[in-house]
């Protein structure tokens, strides 16, 4: 059955064109209510009985979910088109309210996820008024240790344990931590009078599954509001503290822990034969969930906080973001864009925001102030730090005029900086903006005032890798520019050049490059290039034992990008034997001139001759030669039993 849309005009404090919305949308749409989920209720339970409606107001989201679950049904459909649309200062915004709809209509993405057991055991870490203060409003929900790191007189209550020592270190997560304690001391319980403690020992190692830290000192992990299971409030703030010990109350069950990441080691550019290259994702993770492993990262799946960050940066697309993937977004912005342009509308803007904090400002300007341009779609992401520049250059070439990004106030702001300067180097020049605002009202006036005409080529449609969709959409912005274009430090686009002088043509380079960007020709000393599958890693320059290569970072927007190029090339020497060409001339004469009659190996002139054969009448030459290092003595006699009998004396 095709799905319906239920329309309310919220008490007619927006106008809602149906006949456009349905238009675009090809969805029938039902009449324009007044007051849906109150006095017209019973036109809702209706739309649920039949099913398969589509209710256009998040605000009453729970009531309408209570109503089909007391009718048997399940929960509609829901899509806010009030705050994000019809609030708003502008007159016309029927084709971003059908653009909106037509992008709830988009099945989400399965999310992988992992279970993740917590049995409810605590470590609290304070001093000792306010831990064990909290240790006994928490030993009814959890299995609590309290950590002091002076001795005090321990409680008779055996409710939750006490030890003392000096904590070391913790890793881990929810369900995992791992505390590392030095000058460690159990209390004993037996006996009379107040408990003792045994003798201190180093290097103890417990594990549990929640740390609650109320020492008001230096958090033991990076980004700790990230980090699953820890929790910590500062010990001179009573409600914080309240409030931290109910939230760890919670931490016992089995929780899903979604799988934000998808990896390929094979694309990692890490490393090759022990030389470092790429080291985006260890520089940026917040959390420390990326480590080094080989030839390649390890990615902690358990201590990802999923901040997206690591797949924008990464430049072979080794890494890529997985709840839901950057297909799945792409289509969402291609949708929005195309219904938008179908109701009628010119030259959309697009506005890039995270859940909780941007959903909150634009409902907030849009109850209490002008609310959204007509013109401005938002668009909200499970991971802003992730959108990069590929998605900022794909929203450009699929038609939005301009993208806008709303930062939280815990985003991390730096990789977003560097992607959009990136983005607008390769065409997105001044259309990409950061609004560093956190005020409804300036959110509003700095949309108000940044109006833009309509982009001058068609739309495309992006696809590929990150990096391909990269590719196109800047070859779609830059037109008939087809000159290279300089970009930023540490892009990851770019070219190589080689200082023929020194280049030897030994190919290291050409050996450990993880993209094939470098080359060799199997038939001549040759180096070549192809600069698309440049990943601007610099293991190529790493390796390099003459200094001879140079990165430069820059796009080259040109079909000349995708072929092969020489850097360097010589001519190969002919074995002075068979005539066979192996290795290259310059580098054959240059070992000549510095070893042959000088080195003690190569004093006599047929010795010098063997630099200049190939490895088959090498081996020839010095096997059939005097100084034969396979040569042996004369062959002994064979001995017979004979041999043996003539040497007896009793016959």
């Amino acid at each position: 059955m095709p799905k319906h849309l239920i329309l309310c005009d919220c008490l007619g404090s927006q106008i809602i064109d149906r006949d456009t919305v349905g238009k675009a949308t090809g969805l029938a749409c039902s009449r324009v209510h007044t007051a849906l989920c109150t006095r017209e209720m019973d036109r809702a339970a209706a739309a649920i009985t039949d099913g398969d409606a589509i209710i256009a107001c998040a605000q009453e989201a729970a009531r309408f979910a209570e109503l089909a679950a007391d009718l048997g049904r399940p929960a509609p459909d829901i899509v806010d088109i009030r705050d994000r649309a019809g609030w708003s200062e502008d007159g016309d915004t029927a084709p971003k309210m059908a653009a909106l709809v037509a992008e709830a209509l988009i099945p989400p993405a399965p999310v992988k996820s992992l279970d993740v057991i917590s049995e409810g055991t605590c470590l609290i870490l304070g001093k000792p008024d306010v831990a064990l203060a909290a240790a006994e409003r928490l030993a009814d929900a959890l299995a609590v240790t309290v950590l002091l790191d002076t001795e005090v007189e321990p409680p008779a209550s055996r409710a939750f344990e006490v030890v003392l020592g000096r904590l070391r270190g913790a890793t881990g997560t929810l369900g995992a931590f791992s505390v590392r304690i030095d000058a460690l001391r159990q209390m004993q319980p037996g006996g009379r009078g107040d408990f003792a403690f045994t003798e201190a020992r180093d290097g103890a190692v417990t594990r549990c599954d929640v740390i609650l830290d109320l020492t008001g000192a230096s958090p033991l992990f990076p980004a700790p509001h990230k980090r699953d299971g820890y929790i910590r409030a500062d010990p001179g703030d009573p409600n914080a503290v309240a409030a931290t010990v109910f939230e760890a109350a919670q931490h016992v069950g089995t929780f899903e822990k979604p799988l934000h990441l998808a990896f390929e080691e094979t694309l990692c550019a890490h490393s090759r034969a022990g030389q470092t290259g790429c080291t985006r994702c260890l520089d940026i993770c917040p959390t420390g969930a990326i480590r080094p492993d080989g030839d390649h990262v390890a990615i902690d799946p358990l201590v990802c906080a999923g901040c997206g960050v690591c797949s924008a940066l990464c430049p072979s697309g080794a890494i890529t973001y997985d709840a839901p993937p950057v297909a799945h977004l792409l289509t969402r912005i291609r949708v929005l864009a195309e219904t938008y342009r179908a109701a009628g509308g010119a030259a959309p803007r697009l506005l890039v925001h995270d859940t909780p904090h941007g959903a909150e400002m634009i409902s907030l300007a849009a109850r209490y102030g002008r609310g959204l341009p007509a013109d401005v779609i938002p668009l909200d992401v499970p991971a802003l730090a992730g959108f990069g520049h590929a998605e900022m250059l794909a929203a450009l070439a699929l038609g939005f005029v301009a993208v806008d990004i709303l930062p939280a106030p815990r985003t991390e702001l730096d990789p977003i900086r560097s992607e959009r300067a990136l983005a607008a180097a390769m065409g997105g020049g001044d259309r990409l903006r950061l609004l560093d605002v956190s005020d409804p009202e300036a959110l509003s006036d700095t949309l108000y005032g940044h109006r833009l005409e309509r982009a001058e080529f068609d739309p495309v449609l992006p696809l590929g890798n990150r990096r391909q969709v990269a590719r196109l959409a800047a070859r779609t912005l830059l037109g008939a520019a087809r000159e290279p274009i300089p970009l930023p430090h540490g892009a990851p686009y770019g070219a190589v050049l080689v200082d023929t002088g020194a280049c030897t043509l030994c190919l290291s380079c050409a050996s450990l490059c993880p993209s094939g960007a470098l080359l060799d020709n199997p038939d001549t000393p040759q180096l070549r290039f192809r600069e698309d599958a440049c990943l601007q890693c610099g293991l190529c320059a790493t390796v390099c034992p003459e200094d001879a290569i140079t990165l430069v970072p820059r796009f080259d927007p040109s079909d000349a990008a995708l072929g092969q190029t020489v850097l360097n090339e010589e001519e190969p020497f002919a074995c002075i034997e068979c005539g066979k060409l192996f290795g290259v001339r310059s580098t054959v004469e240059k070992i000549m001139e510095k070893l042959a009659g000088k080195h003690p190996m190569f004093a006599e002139s047929d010795s010098g001759r063997l630099i200049q054969m190939c490895d088959d009448c090498r081996v020839r030459a010095q096997y059939h030669g005097q100084a034969n290092p396979f040569a042996a003595g004369e062959r002994p006699r064979v001995r017979t039993t004979d041999d043996y009998l003539s040497k007896r004396r009793d016959h």
